[in-house]
């Protein structure tokens, strides 16, 4: 039986909180803080799930209106035990080089690609964590046969829950968080290099 590394165990009896995660420098990349609990990618990233997001990242950066920022690997700062950092996400948020994540007011868009070990986290607790935090739009992007599907919801604002928009296979056309248009089609393309 092994034993945990002293960085490991939570400093209080109930959990961690969303600041400790700066000061983890032991912590594997990508370290998410869920309901207290940091949560590892313990499976390494496939390929298309990583080219998926960098060519998602750049189609929406070039189209992004002034104002607007697409980053990937930040984390939101929900509340005190939810830290967790989507794949992309687009904020009106002012640079500041040395940020280490958002607030959820500053957030538009947050988007998962998702992958067999995150698949639930990602269609279940993230969808309504960034609900009842305020995120106005969420994506969740499926691997269907090696071509990117977006799931996109909307804040549905009274109930703090998320309303699915639509179901996007071949063409992306909407209107908010800004005007975007995605040749879905053309992203696994490109995915396949």
């Amino acid at each position: 039986m092994s034993s945990l590394p002293d960085w490991m165990r939570p400093p209080r009896p109930e959990g961690w909180r969303a600041d400790d995660l700066d000061h983890l420098p032991e912590a594997p990349r990508h370290t998410e803080l869920i309901d207290g609990a940091l949560v590892f990618r313990l499976l390494p990233q496939r390929l298309w799930h990583s080219h998926v997001s960098s060519e998602l990242t750049s189609a929406l950066t070039k189209q992004a209106p002034p104002g607007f920022e697409v980053a990937r690997e930040m984390t939101l700062r929900l509340d005190e035990h939810n830290r967790p950092e989507p794949d992309l996400l687009v904020t009106t948020a002012a640079f500041e080089p040395n940020r280490t994540w958002f607030a959820p007011k500053e957030i538009r868009l947050a988007a998962e690609v998702t992958s067999p070990e995150s698949a639930h986290r990602d269609r279940t607790v993230k969808l309504r964590k960034y609900a009842e935090a305020g995120i106005p739009h969420y994506w969740l992007v499926e691997d269907e046969n090696g071509t990117p599907v977006v799931h996109v919801y909307e804040l549905d604002e009274p109930t703090r829950q998320c309303a699915p928009v639509g179901v996007f296979r071949d063409e992306l056309k909407l209107p908010l968080p800004f005007e975007i248009t995605l040749d879905l089609g053309a992203l696994a393309l490109d995915a396949r290099g």
